[in-house]
């Protein structure tokens, strides 16, 4: 079983405005876990072959416009796994990741960690909702979650991002 990143997807954290990300190309093959029901799959992706593309000038777009040169999200992830409801198309993983924001070469900040479960159905907080959608006959799916990233550490990020603070996450992907 594979997942693969579309285009279309949306990363927000507090009141800011979405970041519109091109996801496409990322992703990786899971690994079907023994199970006792037939109906529900467990999924788990390795963190050592599971591909996430940063979000840059090329890939991402931030009120309309491409990301300023430079500027880079690395993602890398730690945990992604769960359940796949044959019967519903509903899935749900949780997801563990880390961001690390870097503009140029010389300035690096200190990762933030994101856990949340991405899931098909809707996800609601003080200030984000959003609704997923079922896994489609074409292997189609839209993945949301929810999560609160801690603080930083870092004077300057954590100001700048409110931290800690609410973050909002839409995956549209494929999973065949």
């Amino acid at each position: 079983m594979q997942l693969r990143s579309l285009d279309g997807c949306l990363l927000k954290i507090g009141k800011y405005p979405p970041f519109i990300y091109n996801a496409y190309g990322g992703g990786g093959k899971a690994t079907i876990l023994p199970n006792k029901n037939d109906n529900l799959l467990h999924i788990s992706f390795s963190s050592k072959t599971f591909a996430i593309p940063p979000l840059t000038s090329k890939t991402t777009r931030f009120l309309s416009l491409p990301l300023p040169p430079g500027f880079k999200i690395k993602m890398s992830m730690d945990q992604l796994e769960g359940t796949i409801d044959k019967k519903s198309g509903e899935v749900l993983l949780k997801f563990k990741s880390k961001f690390l924001f870097s503009i140029g070469a010389m300035l690096k900040f200190p990762e933030l960690i994101v856990q949340t479960l991405l899931k098909t159905g809707k996800v609601k907080s003080k200030l984000h909702e959003r609704e997923g959608l079922v896994l489609q006959k074409d292997g189609t799916v839209k993945l949301v979650g929810i999560s609160m990233i801690p603080k930083s550490n870092n004077k300057i990020l954590d100001i700048f991002l409110g931290l800690p603070n609410e973050a909002l996450a839409e995956l549209k992907c494929k999973i065949k």
